[in-house]
C-alpha cells in the first residue's frame, strides 16, 4: 500500500481545511518545507492540491508548485482545478507532475479524461468526492446526482485506472476512514483506489491495508501528530 503524505496549498501557503470549508483552514508553513519534511521521513509519493485552483481556478500558487517540485526526489500526483486539457499538459509537461487529478471535469466534461488519458496514459486518476453517497464537485460546494461508483466505472471506460476516493464529510475531521465505502469501490471497481478523508490513527491505517486497497492520503493526522508517518509507512510495507 502506498501512503501520500497531503500538502494541501492555498493563496502559496501549506494548509488544511476541515470539511473542505474554505473559512476553516489552519496554515501550517511553505508548502516546500512540507514537501521536505516528509520526504525526509521516508514519503515515497506526495499528494498536492492547489485549493485556489479548485475554488475559483486561480493560478496563484503557480511559485509554490514549481518550488515543490524542483526541491523534492520523490514523485508528486496534483489535483485542484484542473477543468481543461491544456492545464493538464501544463503540470505534466511543465510543472512535472507525475500524476494529475481530474476531479469536478469527471462529472461535468468527461471527454477531458478520454482526451487526457488517450495521451498520458496512468498519469491521469480521477478525483470522487462523496458527500452523503453523491458526487461532490465544484470545491465540493455542489452536489451531483451520480454515485462514485457510476462515475468510477465511467472513468474507467474512459482509460483511468486510479481514483483519489473522499469522503468530504470526514476531511479535516480526525473521525475514522470511511472504511466501508471505500472497500465497497475498490471491489465493485477493479480500480486503484486512493482512500482519503478522515484517516486519523494507526489503526485506519492497518484497516485500509487489510482491505488491500492501493493507496491511502494522510493530511490532519500527520499535521496534528495522531498519526506518526514513519511508523503508518513501516505498516504499509511490511
Amino acid at each position: 500500500m502506498i501512503l501520500f503524505p497531503a500538502i494541501d496549498i492555498l493563496d502559496n501557503k501549506a494548509v488544511r481545511l476541515l470539511y473542505g470549508k474554505r473559512e476553516d483552514v489552519t496554515v501550517y508553513g511553505a508548502p516546500v518545507d512540507m514537501a521536505l519534511r516528509w520526504q525526509q521521513l521516508g514519503a515515497e509519493y506526495l499528494h498536492v492540491v492547489d485549493l485556489n485552483g479548485a475554488f475559483d481556478d486561480s493560478a496563484v500558487n503557480r511559485r509554490a508548485l514549481i518550488e515543490v517540485v524542483k526541491n523534492i526526489d520523490v514523485p508528486m500526483q496534483i489535483g485542484g482545478g484542473i477543468k481543461t486539457f491544456d492545464k493538464v499538459k501544463y503540470y505534466i509537461e511543465e510543472v512535472g507532475a507525475s500524476r494529475v487529478i481530474i476531479g469536478t471535469a469527471c462529472v461535468t466534461d468527461p471527454a477531458l479524461v478520454d482526451k487526457a488519458c488517450a495521451k498520458y496514459g496512468s498519469k491521469i486518476a480521477c478525483g470522487i468526492d462523496s458527500k452523503d453517497g453523491f458526487v461532490a464537485i465544484k470545491g465540493w460546494v455542489e452536489k451531483s446526482a451520480l454515485t462514485p461508483l457510476e462515475v468510477a466505472l465511467n472513468m474507467k471506460s474512459r482509460g483511468a485506472d486510479t481514483v483519489i476516493y473522499t469522503d468530504v464529510n470526514r476531511d479535516g475531521a480526525l473521525c475514522g476512514v470511511n472504511l466501508e465505502a471505500t472497500a465497497k469501490l475498490s471491489q465493485q471497481s477493479g480500480m486503484n483506489i486512493i482512500a482519503s478523508g478522515g484517516m486519523a490513527t494507526l489503526d485506519d491505517v492497518k484497516a485500509v491495508k487489510k482491505e488491500g486497497i492501493y493507496g491511502a492520503i494522510l493530511g490532519k493526522s500527520i499535521y496534528s501528530g495522531s498519526i506518526d508517518l514513519k511508523e503508518a509507512l513501516a505498516i504499509a510495507k511490511g
